[in-house]
């Protein structure tokens, strides 16, 4: 099947987008650039994905700091296929009917892991709601799959809602015991149908993030990110910081929205670095164990780093005697 181009638009829009009016893209302020992608370290990252047929969500949401990350071989794996069942205003991924699950994906992410000799690696997926248990089984067999080739890599998994069946799917995920785990609530209250849809509830994020803490039995650190610029008050951001420490969010990611194309939700305003910092100092004031907070900032960015600033490090890679 042939497909026609925009040259004006060279990616065909996504079918779940195009009803969405088009909207113009405000030009971007100085301090949101990036450098191409051209380092040896980057070339070999992708290599490696190619190699093993995976997919990154660097990649596939379009990540402004793929260049830094893959130079340092850091990478977010995204499971189960690169088509999501959802169709979230502000997101890149592909929106479908999914295919069947890679029964040896698992092991593919292990051996990535392996070869890019990882310390800290970050797992992630599209949503599939065609599933009975939301992909919870899959993550957890990626988890053990690592496990057993990487043992003292940690690990981090940034999780769909599981909507449906939630305690279902922390048991299985959270059965592996990963490091960390990760829901992104987005965004505050009041914009959020209009940026996850119908499916999605703000208060449904926060119950996911105080299950796991509840279902863990072990000390996971729990994590969550928003974006701004979408339209929301500083009054909002607050309240929302305040909803995430109320269930025990331990690390926060706070970044600037960039709509993907004209066919995505527009971008209302670019937040200026200093206003970053000062909520990175409101939320660190509030509780948090730690936060990264700028302009570019996205889930995994120096994902790494937080683990080793909270300790919550394998013991055979930090040293950490068990009690």
């Amino acid at each position: 099947m042939a497909v026609v181009l925009d040259l004006n638009n060279p990616r065909p829009r996504h079918p779940e987008k195009a009803h969405r009016p088009d909207s113009p893209l405000p030009k971007k302020p100085d301090w949101i650039r990036v450098k191409a992608p051209v380092s040896q370290g980057y070339v070999d990252t992708h290599a490696i994905m190619r190699a093993n047929g995976l997919h990154t969500v660097c990649e596939e949401a379009g990540c402004p700091n793929i260049g830094e990350c893959w130079e340092k071989k850091h990478a977010t794996f995204m499971i189960m296929g690169d088509t999501c069942t959802r169709a979230c205003a502000f997101c890149n991924v592909k929106t479908g009917l999914p295919g069947a699950l890679d029964p040896n994906e698992p092991a593919h992410v292990g051996e990535a892991t392996a070869k890019l000799g990882l310390a800290h690696i970050v797992v992630t997926s599209v949503d599939r709601d065609d599933l009975a248990d939301g992909g919870a089984r899959h993550f957890a067999d990626t988890i053990r799959a690592i496990r057993a080739r990487c043992p003292a890599t940690t690990i981090e998994v940034l999780t769909p809602d599981f909507v449906g069946f939630e305690d279902e799917a922390l048991a299985l995920v959270l059965g592996e015991q990963p490091e960390v785990f990760n829901h992104n609530i987005e965004t505050i209250r009041r914009l959020h149908r209009r940026m996850r849809g119908a499916k999605a509830s703000y208060d449904g994020s926060l119950r996911l993030l105080a299950q796991a803490k509840e279902l863990a039995g072990y000390p996971v650190a729990t994590k969550s990110g928003l974006m701004v610029g979408i339209g929301e008050t500083w009054d909002e951001l607050v309240a929302t910081l305040s909803d995430l420490r109320s269930v025990g969010c331990a690390i926060l990611t706070i970044g600037q929205y960039l709509s993907p194309s004209s066919a995505h939700l527009p971008v209302a305003r670019y937040y200026h670095p200093e206003e970053f910092d000062m909520l990175k100092s409101t939320a660190l004031s509030m509780g948090f164990g730690h936060v990264e907070s700028g302009p570019l900032v996205r889930s995994s960015y120096h994902a790494a780093e937080q683990v080793r600033e909270l300790s919550i490090v394998h013991r055979k890679l930090y040293g950490v005697q068990e009690t």
